[in-house]
């Protein structure tokens, strides 16, 4: 039983400098389905220079469910969050940030799934809004979610709902002291592996994650790669200090390889490096590799970042520049072959395949082997074996609602067709043919009203690229038969306006 007038969630979110950004998340917790005396909101201003303290007494004045606490600039969210879980009186802490925003029935949403399942941690689906968010955690609902069954370790932001008792119990706190980047991991993978039950919502997406264009919130400056590395050590420790050596803790390690050393060396985001950042990160991605990861770490990734973490493990700094500028150019290319109509249902037939620029991406027989081919050299073909990943090949096709951003896994039945190269090569490429069904009658929910677009989503060989598809999907109402444009004749009639214009 929750003690009587105890909130049955608080929300803590720092601010700082945030102004009229805040406006979106404030607005999405006044509308929030919870009534106001079940939920608080605690707003942390840390030090603002502008108007956002101001901003947020004048909201605690008006709303009964909104506090504001003011300190000084500690210069980083954890003091602000910590400082919130002090000063929380729910029985469950969910951590906001001042950029981002909840969907309607969110907290609501969350507490009961908290509670039917008596849950020390629920994360609810994301929709990121200019910024990556975990797919394959959020294809369906997990009501007893653990590291070693579920791929709880791709969502390691704080975003979620924590009993706070259970916070209390084990002393979870977010690290103080100056700038200390991924502060959320060594509270969240603390939490992973103490928490009693850790649900996962999938089938409502609960909060939006806002990548903020004007580059102005806390953590967008360029990280120091001395100090960012000691964070990503302290990560890795808690790992080790939780579990033996072999198959959990080298998947538990992939996690930080991926995510925080390779996918920073690759593609757009090593080409927009500055040139002596580029040079400290890869010598700090090289010594954590030889010191801290066994060799099955790099062997379960697939081929592509194989060869990335291969070159930067050998310092080859020049070879991950020239594998960049090819991989910026990879993209997933996707038709429409059929539609079918019945009632609120639509039939779509869907073609889609990798490329690089023009060219296809493409695997070469080796010895009864499927090699991805790289614009490098010197590399040991075991590394690029893509064998396993091309057999395991996938097409999704992927609903996203255009005024919020929510995305559904449609179900798809889909074949893969090995096409040859060129005539006098041995290489082959992939092409993906899929169907799907789509309900509108019972899509999210029968939550459809809106615009939907649908995107081919190809995963393999160590990349996962989405294909616009032209198709519009017009909901007026919940579960209502959609209306249908196609865009490829918008842009047709409209590049045959540009073209007369330009004739005349």
């Amino acid at each position: 039983m929750v003690e009587v007038g105890v909130p049955k969630v608080s929300v803590v979110v720092p601010a700082y400098n945030c102004g009229r950004h805040i406006e979106k998340l404030v607005a999405s917790l006044l509308r929030q389905s919870l009534p106001a005396d079940e939920f608080e909101a605690i707003f942390v201003d840390d030090g603002s220079t502008d108007d956002t303290g101001a901003r947020l007494d004048r909201l605690a004045a008006q709303h009964q469910q909104i506090r504001v606490l003011h300190i000084e600039n500690s210069g980083w969210p954890s003091r602000p969050r910590n400082l919130g879980i002090e000063h929380a009186r729910g029985e469950y802490v969910f951590f906001a940030d001042d950029d981002d925003w909840f969907a309607g029935r969110a907290l609501e949403r969350l507490y009961d799934c908290a509670k039917t399942y008596d849950a020390d941690v629920v994360i609810g689906k994301m929709a990121g809004h200019g910024r990556g968010v975990p797919r394959e955690l959020f294809r369906r609902n997990r009501f007893d979610a653990t590291l070693a069954n579920a791929p709880l370790i791709d969502s390691l932001t704080c975003h979620k709902l924590f009993r706070r008792a259970f916070l209390n119990e084990h002393d979870l706190r977010f690290p103080e002291g100056g700038k200390r980047r991924l502060e959320d991991h060594s509270l969240v993978v603390r939490a992973y592996f103490l928490s009693r039950r850790t649900c996962v919502l999938s089938d409502y997406t609960c909060y939006h994650h806002v990548h903020r264009r004007d580059e102005s919130n806390v953590t967008a400056a360029l990280l120091d790669p001395s100090s960012y590395f000691a964070s990503v050590r302290d990560a890795l420790d808690i790992v080790d200090a939780h579990t033996e050596p072999g198959p959990l803790r080298d998947r538990l390690h992939r996690r930080w390889l991926r995510n925080e050393m390779l996918n920073r060396l690759r593609g757009k985001r090593l080409l927009t490096a500055p040139e002596d950042w580029l040079e400290q990160f890869a010598l700090e991605t090289q010594k954590v590799i030889q010191d801290r990861f066994a060799p099955g770490v790099a062997a379960g990734l697939p081929p592509l970042l194989r060869a990335v973490a291969y070159l930067a493990e050998r310092g080859r700094v020049a070879d991950l520049r020239r594998l960049a500028r090819w991989e910026a150019g990879i993209g997933a290319h996707g038709t429409i072959d059929d539609v079918q109509f019945a009632d609120t249902a639509v039939t779509v037939t869907v073609a889609a395949e990798l490329r690089s620029a023009d060219q296809p991406i493409g695997f070469r027989a080796d010895d009864g082997r499927d090699v991805l081919v790289l614009p490098v050299e010197e590399i040991d073909p075991g590394v690029l074996d893509a064998t396993a990943q091309v057999r395991k090949a996938r097409l999704d096709v992927v609903a996203r609602r255009r005024e919020t951003g929510d995305e559904i896994f449609l179900p798809v039945s889909f074949e893969t067709e090995r096409v040859a190269g060129r005539s006098g090569t041995e290489t082959v490429h992939l092409r993906h043919r899929g169907t799907t069904t789509i309900d509108f009658g019972a899509l999210n929910g029968g939550r459809t009203r809106g615009s939907w677009l649908l995107k081919a989503r190809i995963t393999t060989a160590g990349w996962t690229e989405d294909a616009h598809l032209p198709l519009l999907f017009v909901c007026r109402t919940d579960g209502s038969r959609p209306r249908i444009r196609d865009e490829r004749k918008v842009w047709n009639r409209v590049r045959s306006a540009v073209g007369r214009r330009v004739r005349r």
